[in-house]
């Protein structure tokens, strides 16, 4: 198979040069022919970022070329899908609320590729990839379609929307801790906790209150956790509740999420009863 090495060194090099690709065909665009279909991001599930780690969901589409051009000569397409909420022509020119990140093409035949590869979010302030809390939402598909003439040159170059959209969420955390440890059979077991999330205007963890959240126990032997109870976090983000022992286990708090907060499991803790 060939391998698109040249949208893949492309997409990669904008970012480092401030999006100057991006920018330059804009006041030719036109229809470039080049059909992208089958665009998956992240296998269609929300990204979740925090506040420090960088973050690379995957993506994967399927090109076809317009008559003329080939599979075989990667160096005159490129077909660049990328994130982005408001408008589109003011984020892929400014980078303000745009992502992106690099791939690869394999030839399917000589006017056909598949292609994979992975955005690249940073959270890092100076990235400024999500400074805000309000990036905490549905982030628009868009694609970057361009072709090169033999010399080099732009020909022509078009920016599409899509329907496709993808969440992005703030990070949550959850931690647990089931005391007595041991604890005769029973008798109550206290677990605590508390739940946080990702602050993406200060890059650090705050409480996260008002929140509800499953209490779940797996016996010690057994594969499945099951609920027993649910607790409300205090508006310092604490989760507490009382069980009665029963025999050795494990005990995790769980949180399911919401539209701009990612699900959050915390470690076991495991109990043993006598």
């Amino acid at each position: 198979m060939k391998t698109g090495r040249r949208t893949a060194a492309v997409a990669a090099l904008v970012g480092a040069l401030g999006l100057s690709t991006l920018n330059a065909p804009a006041a030719r665009a036109a229809d470039t022919g080049i059909t992208v279909s089958d665009i998956v991001v992240n296998k269609g599930k929300p990204i979740v970022v925090g506040t420090s780690k960088v973050v690379e969901p995957s993506f994967t589409f399927r090109i076809t070329l317009p008559r003329g051009y080939s599979t075989d000569d990667p160096f005159r397409y490129t077909a660049h899908p990328f994130l982005y909420h408001g408008s589109i022509t003011r984020a892929a020119d400014t980078g303000d609320n745009y992502l992106h990140g690099s791939y690869t093409c394999y030839e399917v035949d000589s006017r056909r590729a598949r292609c994979e590869g992975n955005l690249y979010i940073d959270p890092d302030p100076a990235q400024e990839h999500v400074d805000s809390n309000s990036d905490a939402t549905s982030w628009k598909v868009g694609v970057l379609l361009q072709l090169w003439k033999a010399d080099g040159s732009l020909k022509t170059a078009e920016r599409e929307k899509r329907s496709l959209t993808v969440p992005l969420k703030r990070l949550s955390k959850v931690t647990v801790d089931a005391s007595p440890e041991p604890v005769a059979q029973g008798k109550t077991i206290t677990v605590t906790g508390k739940l946080t999330r990702a602050n993406w205007n200060t890059k650090k963890y705050d409480a996260y209150g008002d929140r509800t959240v499953s209490l779940q126990y797996r016996a010690k032997g057994t594969d499945t956790f099951r609920t027993v109870k649910k607790a409300t976090t205090s508006r310092t983000g604490a989760l507490k509740a009382k069980v009665t022992a029963s025999a050795d286990g494990y005990y995790r708090w769980v949180y399911g999420g919401n539209s701009a907060t990612g699900a959050a499991t915390s470690t076991a803790d495991h109990v043993d009863v006598r």
